[in-house]
């Protein structure tokens, strides 16, 4: 089953973000981008949360927000109306950090993203370094290796919601398409037009689900136990 629905502290990890966004009555619609051959999404397990769906989901998420923009259309959104763009796997999202990220944004020019700056060192591995075998004892396993240590000075990192205008971000997907570049995430080809998104101060908490033992994180936060 896809991550967004596995159960997390009793709930759906979807469940959570549609929640926050739904205690944020100064937004028009919600929209959840589904593929088209989505069989696992029920609707009833969300039942009192304001939402509507969209079975337009591509191939990558660059594809799937692009098809979303223009779905929300159909709800009446304007080029010039603000959209969030969120990770259904980041359930601790809360209606606070949202409307920071709205109060923040509402009178920029660009828009801009939730981020937290780096805290940890960086190491970059070498892709061409041959793997070496590992100690006697240790089950035959060979060990990446670190190629050098890179600076975090200035660097973020990127959460979402990311919020921008409906217009500039299809155009800068549209634009990155045409160059053949398939960007992760929308800031990425809010920069491709040449634009400098803002940062805004996000959360640990506002974390995206990975890893397996991710799970187990999520459940004790959502449930007031970490």
């Amino acid at each position: 089953m896809p991550k967004q629905y596995q159960t997390v502290a009793g709930r759906p990890m979807l469940a959570y973000t549609l929640a926050a966004f739904d205690a944020c009555s100064e937004f028009s619609q919600t929209l959840v981008v589904l593929a088209p051959d989505d069989n696992h999404f029920d609707a009833r397990r969300f039942a009192g949360l304001r939402f509507a769906v969209a079975r337009c989901g591509g191939a990558s998420r660059q594809a799937s927000v692009y098809n979303g923009l223009i779905a929300l259309a159909k709800f009446g959104a304007r080029d010039d109306d603000w959209v969030l763009v969120h990770d259904a796997a980041r359930p601790g999202i809360t209606p606070e950090l949202i409307r920071k990220l709205v109060a923040e944004l509402r009178d920029d020019a660009v828009g801009g993203i939730l981020a937290l700056p780096v805290a940890d060192t960086l190491k970059r591995v070498a892709p061409n370094m041959p793997d070496v075998p590992a100690p006697a004892g240790e089950g035959g396993k060979s060990h990446t290796r670190i190629a050098r240590t890179e600076s975090r000075d200035g660097l973020w990192q990127a959460q979402t919601p990311q919020m921008f205008r409906l217009g500039m971000l299809r155009e800068a997907i549209e634009r990155a398409r045409h160059d053949g570049h398939d960007l992760t995430d929308e800031a990425s080809a809010i920069e491709w037009l040449g634009h400098s998104p803002k940062l805004v101060q996000g959360s640990l908490r506002n974390f995206k689900v990975t890893y397996p033992e991710d799970f187990g994180l999520a459940s004790a936060m959502l449930s007031g136990n970490a």
